[in-house]
């Protein structure tokens, strides 16, 4: 059984994972390489977002060189039936929480000269989403990725149940307990059918081979997901949180809620 490494609450771990991601930001820019940063959205990462902020305040650093490489967007349908990339304007946009929740409160925080640019915000291309795996080896590959676990499928990005080890990006049907878990996510959603049945997302290989991967499991309706984890040790397809066990350099965080305690 794998054993998280547990904290009294979610702002104490988002601050233990805000402070290696700045430390490591620090040590590429030193090195005068980009840092490569894969995010998830939603309601996990927040407390690391917030602390890099908090930290940013007080130690500023360059983040010129950062590139936030995100795991997924939504996507919605033209009339005629054509995939679109979700609009920004729209609550439930991954790109509108990229420039709302993440960057512009980190940038707030910085002299102009240190802060995130604008094109340093990636995305998959719904045309072409195996470029996106092409982009990040070529850039040097992600250097650290924030994960978070689906409470009710174990759900990673946009990869459900049964996803292959191998899979890379990719335009994905999302599961139906995906979508109830978005509910939560992004409470503007009215009901299920609200919530868009498709998606674009990084694949399970392209998690892996971040050189780092911290699995992040907060409040007590993650229990059930850290008991499967945990359990797991290992790679399974009926929990693709599980693929953080593939990640050479990993770790598995969790509050007492999640934890039980």
């Amino acid at each position: 059984m794998a054993k998280p490494i547990v904290f009294d609450g979610p702002g104490e771990m988002g601050f233990h994972v805000a402070k290696q991601i700045l430390a490591g930001i620090f040590g590429a820019s030193h090195h005068g390489r980009r840092y490569l940063l894969g995010c998830p959205t939603g309601r996990t990462p927040r407390p690391v977002y917030r602390a890099m902020v908090q930290q940013l305040r007080e130690n500023p650093i360059d983040l010129s060189q950062l590139v936030l490489v995100m795991m997924d967007e939504y996507l919605t349908a033209t009339d005629d039936g054509i995939w679109r990339l979700a609009p920004p304007e729209r609550h439930f946009s991954c790109k509108r929480f990229a420039e709302r929740v993440i960057v512009a409160p980190i940038n707030a925080a910085l002299p102009s000269d240190f802060r995130i640019k604008a094109d340093h915000i990636w995305f998959p291309a719904i045309d072409e989403p195996e470029e996106y795996d092409r982009r990040i080896e070529q850039a040097g590959g992600i250097d650290f990725f924030i994960l978070a676990s689906g409470a009710g499928d174990g759900h990673v990005a946009f990869n459900p149940p049964g996803s292959s080890v191998q899979c890379r990006t990719r335009v994905i049907e999302l599961a139906e307990q995906t979508r109830r878990d978005n509910l939560q996510t992004f409470p503007a959603f009215g009901s299920i059918d609200e919530v868009p049945t498709h998606g674009i997302s990084v694949g399970l290989r392209t998690i892996s081979e971040a050189r780092k991967c911290s699995l992040l499991l907060s409040g007590s309706g993650k229990k059930e997901a850290l008991k499967r984890i945990a359990a797991a040790g290992g790679f399974t397809a009926d929990w693709p949180a599980t693929i953080v066990f593939e990640c050479s350099d990993r770790e598995i965080l969790a509050d007492r809620a999640a934890a039980g305690l």
